[in-house]
């Protein structure tokens, strides 16, 4: 387990699926967290109970990632409440399939809007502050569908593709503030989200991956807490795939 005492980290659409496995990881290694969330009620107020129950603070800030004011005005209510800036977590995200001869622009809208808006809007708001300290690491979710195609994702893979220009760039322009980025590219994970795609879906992950297993949220936590820590002090602009093969 990672040391990661007295940091803070920002996770976005941290309320559920991957999101929330990330807020609970980070917790047990030390972390205070502001969860970012559309949503409110129990499932924010029991994910804030269970990182309180590792001794850490848990701050909710309920906001559509896609809107760029409430984005802007995040980092600044995260330092009142928590004291600090450390990690920020770009996990929000969508899906609303439909082959390209159907999709509509509401749909492309929405997925562009959350997925690729939503991971500029809050590395804009705190790329800032990292700058300023000369320290930070911003990791982003991105998905192994961001490096084919998959019939009836074109928004969704357009969006994953767009978060891997954005880390790649970012690295490079923030390096030298000493503000590490990377992005990590989870196959099919067993969310609430994929639970909503045909069971064929994911019969054909499951025969993809070489492990013969499909991810787990836990999963990806694990490899975002690595990247937080000291031990990755050398890793930036990179994507690390976590897929079990499925890519292969």
């Amino acid at each position: 387990m990672q040391d990661l005492k007295d940091r803070v980290a920002t996770v976005t659409g941290g309320c559920s699926g991957i999101g929330r496995a990330i807020c609970v990881e980070l917790a047990k290694c030390g972390c205070d967290i502001a969860v970012i969330d559309i949503a409110s009620g129990p499932p924010a107020d029991s994910l804030a109970q269970e990182i309180r129950d590792f001794g850490c603070q848990a701050f909710l800030y309920q906001a559509d990632v896609a809107n760029f004011q409430k984005a802007q005005e995040c980092p600044m209510a995260v330092m009142r409440e928590l004291g600090r800036v450390d990690f920020l977590i770009n996990n929000a995200g969508v899906h609303s399939d439909a082959a390209i001869w159907k999709m509509t622009e509401e749909q492309w809208d929405r997925v562009i809007d959350v997925n690729l808006k939503g991971a500029f809007n809050y590395t804009r708001a705190f790329a800032p502050i990292m700058r300023e300290r000369r320290s930070g690491c911003i990791i982003n979710i991105t998905s192994v569908n961001a490096f084919r195609g998959k019939f009836g994702l074109t928004n969704y893979s357009a969006s994953k593709t767009g978060m891997i220009g954005l880390t790649k760039t970012t690295a490079r322009e923030m390096g030298k503030y000493n503000v590490r980025v990377n992005a990590v590219a989870p196959g099919y994970v067993q969310t609430s989200m994929m639970e909503k795609f045909p069971p064929e879906y994911r019969e054909q992950a499951l025969a993809e991956s070489v492990l013969n297993r499909l991810g787990l949220p836990e999963d990806v936590a694990h490899l975002v807490c690595f990247l937080c820590s000291e031990k990755a002090r050398h890793i930036t602009g990179d994507i690390i795939k976590i897929d079990g093969g499925q890519y292969l």
